[in-house]
């Protein structure tokens, strides 16, 4: 481990650490945005998020620096982890790989996360315990992260999902697929248990793609991240557990995201007025 880079932003100071994972069996690439002037650290919340390189591409220490000086929200510790070359192995439902074999090292990517990087940052910033943990993500790392939180809900009680890839499947469409039955994290909530605290923020464009499986005229990834919200429902959840943002506009892509991260930060860490 070592110490690449130290930025002060306003309100924040902007750290760059490198951890080197024996579950992962690389080096794992770590953004650290810290806020200043906390008087009591462990009253932080923490916010991990996977494809940290794409929050340095959306400029995400602006976006949190200008939410913070406008106090918008609370104060909390976010943490970019930035993807490896094995992306598609790594990310993932840690429980089962795609019809494809992609998604193999998911269980080895939360054990990461679990018995590396938490400790990491529990030790390096000295704050033995956070007020609470939360996981987001874009796309395959947005996958990653709701599995994640759905499957470790003694860490975690929030889940941000950005364009996630909601398809990820068991079945090929050519092989007797059904979406009820073959859509895995769809299958892993309505077959999961209920846990009271968890929260959910799921963000979907209406131009994140253009493939319409079902020909219903709802591209898929809207109908994927509308069923999920049907999911979540059924178990159980409610309006103020889910915050759905469907985006006219919306694209799969890092301005889209980048856009809709304020909204996100302030349905979970928004300052009462």
């Amino acid at each position: 481990m070592a110490d690449e880079k130290t930025a002060v932003v306003h309100h924040l100071v902007v750290e760059r650490s490198v951890l080197q994972s024996v579950f992962l069996e690389r080096e794992v690439l770590i953004d650290a945005y810290l806020p200043v002037n906390v008087p009591n650290p462990e009253t932080l919340p923490l916010l991990l998020l996977n494809d940290g390189q794409d929050l340095v591409t959306m400029c995400f220490e602006e976006i949190l620096d200008q939410l913070l000086a406008n106090k918008r929200i609370q104060p909390l510790v976010c943490i970019g982890i930035h993807c490896g070359s094995d992306r598609k192995m790594e990310y993932g439902t840690a429980a089962k790989p795609d019809y494809k074999g992609r998604g193999a090292k998911a269980d080895l990517y939360t054990q990461f996360i679990l018995q590396e990087l938490l400790p990491f940052i529990r030790t390096t910033y000295a704050v033995p315990s956070f007020i609470e943990q939360s996981f987001a993500g874009f796309s395959l790392g947005a996958l990653s992260a709701l599995d994640i939180v759905w499957n470790q809900p003694a860490e975690f009680t929030k889940a941000g999902v950005f364009s996630g890839s909601l398809w990820w499947r068991s079945k090929s469409y050519a092989d007797d697929y059904d979406d009820d039955t073959d859509r895995i994290m769809h299958s892993q909530i309505r077959n999961g248990t209920y846990h009271p605290w968890l929260r959910f923020f799921i963000e979907c464009g209406l131009l994140d793609e253009t493939a319409d499986r079902n020909n219903n005229g709802i591209i898929d990834s809207v109908d994927d991240a509308r069923d999920l919200v049907k999911e979540l429902q059924l178990k159980g959840y409610t309006t103020d557990d889910i915050a759905y943002l469907e985006l006219p506009d919306g694209k799969h892509d890092v301005p889209t995201w980048a856009r809709a991260l304020p909204a996100f930060l302030q349905w979970g860490w928004g300052r009462e007025e």
